[in-house]
């Protein structure tokens, strides 16, 4: 077999606060470099040659994921305006189907659409595989249809760097207009369909400034509605769901302020602040009509870790505050969606999802009830503000994506539809339960595990283990079903999620432990459920393997160096590996925003102290038996960059690992290639490698 790609060793020093570090991979940043581009292509080669015993088994599990899918299929309709909307997919075509079809009058019961049969009056307003031909790469970013249904709007990505391209279809004649705007972050028409809202980025890929296009107009002529200079914020906007005011948001990981401008106006207007920004607090509002008053729900952190909702006057945002939900410590509270008939909120308590409608008047919650104990559930695809039902989507680890409508009269759930999961699938065959480990600290740690019973119960005997954690910016993995999955449960592994500090799992204070001076808690966390479930009998560190992507890839890097004796493999896919090198560079994307997150370690010498003692590429040991390693990346990602992984396996070869792979996508982005069949084949490779990891190859 061919030798593995070594990177040369050049020295670049770097020196910060008295301290220096001489970074000898760091000439792989040269992205237009034709010794990169050489390096990666030769890592790609290297990594198909290791892994070619394993061609077979990539193809079967594909086959087994494309056969469980049914691969012709219809979302549920959403009702907007005198619309039916809906997309839907074709056997052999990579990308979704955009379509609609009149409803009559008053009739809020969506159409039951059955696979392969023509829906009668449809239109097509949008072919993702026509959009995407001549293209290695296609992500839909904004897709919007005018109020008065004449006008489509889409913008697509083709590079996977996350810069749109803003377009307009008259749907009544076909015609693409002129109006074209590039390299956007995506848009939004205008209640009255004659213009659009869009932002656009600056040069470090944050979304600074927000901008109005009047369609038939030149893009040099739209006007400047609104500018954020501070670098640690993004900014964001949205018309509220009654179609009465443009939000305009800022917000860092820990700060935000949002402002109005009420639409029956001039756009153009100075917008109305709603709340002046303060370090630490976080707020967001939903327009909402208590008693025939205009009336804002502010969902907000001021002197509330978990959170308090109150209500104030639409006209007098920073006026008298009426508390609506009250702070309760342990119940984080994470959204609120308003209604012209219903107030839903959406919280979290004993570390799962709840959903319920809430009176604004009295603060009232009636909790939905779900039968399972671990579950997912939210409101999802609810664009009117008067509909006489609610769209839910619900999930668990064993349940298929299911759609609801609560009937608002009746208070009834109706099945709407369950994801198909062909090839013969029986929920009652799978288990799920959830387990705690304890952290050095003591703190009690959540796992979830999930398994097929017909290999006997987690802990009856030494079984594999696929861990997966994340714990980075209050993300929660939340129970959730994966066809893929399927394919490793059904050869006898389990499953199973370390909810780890830094996410937001158990509530605010959760996430608070796991990030900046309190990150380490992340990683320790991870290692103690690893540890939990060997000292529990249900596996051991010669028969599991670890997940992580992104920030979760940080967390591999950095279990990898904490405990490379507790596994036998880990995946990480797109990884954070380098962040002190990124977090140090203000010029690169996104970096100023991540200090809320990480620290600062370029103006703070105890957060860069505190930063290389745990990243990843700083902390790479010498002989110190490491496990297989698997890294995914993309070349044109953008948040984590493909050099960060390329470097760390550089780090690795030549700190004596002997099994360490980088694959290296050269046609996306950060999510991955685009596609269905693509992704399916992507999890193909990766899963294989995870089951010849295990034995179960």
């Amino acid at each position: 077999m061919t030798n593995a790609p070594i990177a040369p060793r050049r020295s670049h020093v770097r020196t910060h606060h008295g301290d220096s570090f001489d970074d000898p991979y760091e000439w792989l940043r040269e992205k237009d470099s034709p010794e990169v581009i050489a390096h990666l292509e030769a890592e790609n080669a290297y990594t198909d040659e290791a892994t070619a015993h394993l061609e077979g088994l990539r193809e079967q599990i594909f086959q087994e994921i494309k056969g469980r899918v049914q691969e012709t299929d219809l979302s549920v309709p959403t009702r907007r305006g005198d619309w039916w909307y809906y997309s839907r997919s074709e056997e052999g075509a990579q990308y979704g189907i955009h379509c609609r079809a009149a409803a009559e009058p008053g009739d809020w019961t969506p159409p039951t659409l059955e696979p392969g049969v023509p829906v009668p009056g449809e239109e097509i307003l949008l072919d993702g595989n026509v959009e995407a031909e001549g293209h290695e790469f296609f992500s839909l970013g904004s897709f919007d249809v005018s109020d008065d249904a004449t006008r489509l709007l889409w913008a697509p990505d083709t590079e996977g760097d996350e810069l749109y391209t803003i377009r307009v279809r008259d749907l009544a004649t076909g015609e693409v207009l002129a109006d074209e705007i590039p390299k956007t972050g995506g848009g939004f028409f205008t209640p009255d369909g004659s213009a659009i809202i869009y932002t656009t980025r600056d040069e470090a890929w944050r979304p600074d400034t927000l901008w109005l296009h009047r369609l038939g107009t030149p893009v040099a002529e739209d006007v400047k509605l609104f500018h954020e200079p501070d670098e640690r914020f993004w900014l964001g906007a949205g018309i509220t769901r009654s179609r009465r005011y443009l939000v305009i948001g800022v917000g860092s990981s820990v700060t935000s302020e949002e402002y109005l401008v009420d639409l029956r106006g001039d756009i153009t207007a100075e917008p109305q602040l709603v709340w002046p920004r303060a370090e630490g607090v976080e707020y967001e509002i939903d327009h909402t009509v208590v008693d025939g008053e205009d009336r804002l729900l502010i969902l907000h952190n001021a002197g509330a870790l978990d959170f308090e909702l109150v209500s104030v006057a639409a006209s007098d945002p920073q006026g008298e505050r009426t508390v609506v939900m009250a702070h309760e410590p342990g119940r984080r509270i994470l959204g609120v969606d308003c209604f012209r008939d219903v107030t839903v909120v959406g919280y979290r308590s004993e570390g799962l999802e709840r959903v319920g409608l809430l009176d604004p008047r009295n603060g009232q919650v009636d909790e939905l009830a779900f039968d399972e104990p671990l579950f997912s559930a939210g409101p999802a695809g609810n664009p009117e503000w008067h509909s006489p039902f609610l769209r839910l989507s619900y999930t668990s680890f064993v349940t298929p994506s299911t759609v609801y409508d609560l009937d608002l009269a009746t208070r009834e759930l109706v099945l709407r539809k369950q994801q198909p999961v062909l090839g013969g699938y029986a929920p009652e065959e799978y288990g799920q339960e959830r387990r705690w480990a304890t952290a050095p600290d003591g703190t009690r740690v959540p796992i979830s595990l999930v398994w097929k019973k017909s290999f006997g119960d987690p802990g009856a005997g030494v079984r594999p283990v696929h861990l997966y954690g994340y714990g980075s910016y209050e993300h929660s993995i939340d129970p959730g079903f994966s066809v893929a999955r399927l394919s490793e449960l059904d050869r006898g592994v389990v499953f199973a999620v370390a909810h780890v500090r830094g996410g937001g799992e158990m509530g605010r204070g959760w996430y608070e432990d796991g990030k900046l001076r309190n990150k380490r808690n992340t990683f320790t966390d991870f290692v103690a459920c690893a540890e939990h479930l060997i000292e529990t009998g249900v596996t051991s560190a010669e028969r599991m393997v670890a997940e992580g992507g992104s920030a979760g890839g940080l967390l591999m890097g950095a279990v990898a160096n904490l405990a490379p004796s507790t596994f036998a493999g880990i995946l990480a896919s797109v990884p954070f590996v380098d962040a002190l090198t990124s977090i140090l560079d203000p010029s690169l994307p996104l970096t100023v925003i991540e200090w809320d997150e990480w620290g600062d370690p370029l103006h703070d010498p105890e957060v860069y102290e505190y930063m290389k003692s745990y990243t990843p590429y700083e902390n790479v040991r010498q002989d110190a038996g490491y496990p297989r390693i698997l890294a995914m990346t993309s070349l044109n990602d953008t948040r984590v960059l493909y050099v960060e992984p390329a470097k760390w396996v550089a780090a690795l070869r030549h700190s004596g690992a002997k099994d360490v792979l980088l694959k290296c996508e050269m046609a996306a982005g950060h999510g991955g290639v685009s596609g269905r069949y693509n992704a399916w084949r992507e999890r193909a490779f990766e899963l294989a490698w995870m089951l010849d990891t295990l034995g179960l190859a």
